[in-house]
């Protein structure tokens, strides 16, 4: 378990700016030292705004983007192509502008897929592509992935692990599809906070007034179940992207000043 770091940054615009050229950085120096990359993306205002960010990055063209694994850390269990699906904004904020391999492109199952309306079937054939992705030097059953992001909601939910609800407790299974999800749409499919632990960094954005109190929660020692971001914790890092919104309500004591 890593220490949570913080780096805040005067706004949102900032913050996915920033962001963006830390990405580019981590990308890069991954596939250097071993040939690729493998990175989990969110979704949500801050996660999309980060992937803008990077398409306007000129630093981009560092990266062999063919050479980049990409992973999501929960989906929207609708149709193919619905806009609400995280993928569906990924692919139009900048995975289609950028020379990916199709088959490196590891989008979450939709409810019109080989499972139908079965989202837990879902979840399984996710966890398996995990599975077969992961190498033997990663002990597990998931990859470790070299970023893992995660926007965090109000609630101090964090992909689709939200307080008290039944995926925040799961201990052995890596992916597991959500009924009766707070947020519409009800059902979903999420990573678990072990399959989120296996990545060497994980990245919790949270920009504006409305995340305030969230990452006041999670980074005042609360349990994970009834706040799910004080749960999520990479191997290496645990870095929190914030604005001075977002980062209202911690004392000043916890983060360094904010970038220029």
């Amino acid at each position: 378990m890593s220490t949570p770091q913080l780096v805040v940054h005067r706004d949102k615009e900032l913050m996915a700016r920033a962001a963006a050229a830390r990405l580019v950085t981590k990308i890069v120096d991954a596939q250097a030292s071993r040939g690729f990359a493998s990175v989990v993306l969110t979704g949500g205002r801050n996660g999309n705004g980060l992937l803008a960010a990077l398409a306007d990055e000129p630093a981009r063209d560092a990266v062999d983007w063919s050479r980049l694994d990409l992973w999501w850390g929960d989906e929207r269990f609708l149709p193919e192509g619905d806009p609400e699906r995280n993928v569906t904004q990924a692919r139009e904020a900048l995975l289609d502008s950028v020379p990916l391999d199709p088959a490196r492109v590891h989008a979450m199952p939709a409810s019109n897929g080989p499972y139908g309306a079965d989202v837990d079937a879902a979840a399984e054939s996710y966890a398996a592509e995990l599975a077969k992705a992961a190498m033997p030097e990663d002990h597990g059953p998931v990859p470790v992935f070299d970023v893992l992001m995660l926007g965090v909601g109000p609630d101090t939910h964090v992909a689709s692990l939200f307080p008290e609800l039944p995926a925040v407790r799961e201990t052995e299974r890596t992916v597991v599809g959500v009924h009766g999800a707070p947020k519409p749409p009800p059902t979903r499919i999420t990573l678990t906070l072990p399959a989120i632990r296996s990545a060497r960094e994980v990245w919790l954005l949270a920009a504006g007034d409305d995340k305030a109190e969230a990452a006041a929660i999670a980074l005042s020692g609360a349990g994970e179940v009834q706040a799910p971001a004080a749960g999520a914790y990479g191997r290496s890092r645990t870095l929190w992207l914030l604005d001075s919104a977002a980062a209202s309500q911690l004392p000043r004591s916890l983060y360094p000043p904010a970038s220029p």
